[in-house]
């Protein structure tokens, strides 16, 4: 969902966006938006190639704070803050559960905190996960030692510190925790994207168990060999109707098929409830056996089209990557997100390889080849390609080994379970009561961070009774 980026949404943004009301208090009185923005100063870079700073944005809500209560501090990681990411996700009932307040933290190159003037490659250096942790721990020091001037209001300087997220964000929180102990009392890393790859096919593997839960599996993958059938053909006549069946604008085949991916996957992060399964209603459905395999494919993605309201300008701007090279505007959280892929980790979302005879839920067409030039058009010729996965997942996954006072949640369906702690292969990390981590069943992505629904498993309501449980743990 993040490799073609107006699509792009962190897993924050989910949440809020699928919440369905304001956290209310104890008394019963909803707690008041966080609209205020606040900033805070930065080096532009911690270690010493600029000196120069920049003002870093943050919000906070201190509704159930009392002296002595934790700091639970969040970031939504790929996006911009908002006052409703500050007030719309579980984190909330955590600070009225502990006393606590909650302060969410812009990343940096994100939403309105900007080190840089622009975002080409000789800006986006300073995007390194170095400078961005450190962002966080600085902020962390100036919250314990001056804690007046961070938050406006008579804040215990002896607080604690939890970092909460899901996602990316969860994936900082387990680090922040496992790299400044002694800053962090613990992290609540909900679906924490631990597992780097350069290919990760297996990415689509984990979205194909729920679609074989649900029962169409097999037809979305018979609609992908149709999809490739014309794509990889001289039949121009064939891939016109394709485009107008998908309500797609004339892209290249590879843009095509990785667009195509973009929407079909775009259920995918979306909650499942007691009230149904997101992915069963806009992708499953459309699989009834009233038409072709393919035909099904096009429905369901040109139903997230028309119903998203995407017009056929923005739709190009979404899927062409021979367009947008060189426009370094800062506000790009897909061009930001793209640079990590390039420069930090790789995990491109790609189809499998045909060795190892996995389903294919996309085109054989979006593979390495479709997005590494990409990184040398975007970000200049200095930037290495490919990036160097195995030493970054040796690095940042290694770090996490043994650290104690993580909660790492899982949700069973989620499209990034192959990339958690807990993956359909078996465990990446050591389960421990340290840093125990839990299966959602029939889950998807960070579900257990969201705001409570009427409508929630069963499942979700543990998996937070279990992280309230461990937090209470941590800060005695």
């Amino acid at each position: 969902m993040r490799t073609v980026g107006a699509i792009a949404l962190s897993a924050f943004a989910i949440l809020a966006a699928t919440a369905k009301c304001y956290p209310t208090s104890n008394d019963g009185a909803v707690i008041p938006s966080s609209s205020t923005d606040f900033w805070f100063s930065q080096p532009v870079d911690h270690f010493g190639l600029n000196n120069n700073t920049w003002n870093q944005r943050y919000l906070f809500n201190a509704t159930f704070y009392k002296p002595g209560g934790p700091i639970i501090m969040a970031t939504p990681g790929e996006s911009a803050i908002s006052s409703s990411l500050a007030d719309l996700t579980h984190f909330n009932y955590l600070a009225q559960l502990t006393d606590g307040l909650v302060v969410l933290v812009e990343h940096r190159f994100y939403g309105e905190s900007n080190p840089m003037p622009d975002l080409s490659g000789d800006s986006l250096k300073y995007l390194t996960v170095e400078n961005v942790l450190e962002d966080f721990a600085e902020f962390i020091r100036a919250a314990k030692s001056s804690p007046e001037q961070i938050f406006t209001l008579p804040i215990s300087s002896d607080s604690e510190v939890v970092f909460g997220g899901g996602s990316y964000a969860g994936s900082i929180a387990a680090w922040m925790r496992a790299k400044y102990p002694d800053l962090v009392v613990g992290a609540w890393a909900s679906s924490a994207i631990i597992k780097y790859r350069l290919e990760n096919y297996q990415f689509d593997q984990a979205w194909g168990k729920h679609l074989e839960a649900l029962g169409c599996a097999q037809d979305v993958a018979t609609a992908v060999e149709d999809l490739d059938s014309i794509l990889l053909s001289d039949n121009t006549t064939a891939f016109t109707e394709l485009q107008s069946k998908f309500s797609f604008p004339a892209l290249s085949q590879r843009d095509f098929a990785a667009l195509a991916n973009v929407f079909i996957n775009s259920a995918a992060m979306a909650p499942t409830t007691t009230s149904g399964d997101y992915t069963e209603s806009t992708v499953c459905s459309y699989f009834d056996g009233t038409r072709s395999p393919l035909d099904s494919y096009a429905a369901a993605v040109a139903n997230v089209v028309l119903s998203g309201g995407y017009t056929q300008d923005s739709l190009v701007q979404m899927g062409d990557t021979s367009i947008g090279y060189e426009d370094y505007a800062l506000g790009q959280s897909s061009r930001v997100w793209y640079y990590q892929e390039c420069a930090w980790y790789g995990n491109w979302q790609v189809a499998p390889p045909s060795s190892t005879n996995l389903q294919r839920y996309r085109s054989q067409l979006v593979d390495l080849l479709y997005y590494q030039p990409n990184c040398i058009n975007k970000f200049g010729s200095d930037i290495q390609i490919p990036a160097n996965s195995g030493s970054f997942d040796d690095k940042w996954l290694g770090l996490l080994s043994g650290a104690t006072n993580i909660y790492y949640s899982v949700g069973a369906y989620d499209i990034w379970r192959n990339s958690n702690a807990l993956s359909w292969d078996g465990y990446v990390l050591q389960n421990s009561t340290h840093s125990p981590i839990f299966l959602i069943d029939q889950a998807t992505h960070s579900q257990d961070v969201a705001s409570h629904r009427v409508d929630d498993l069963a499942s979700v309501i543990l998996a937070r009774e279990i992280g309230n449980n461990l937090v209470q743990q941590w800060l005695k």
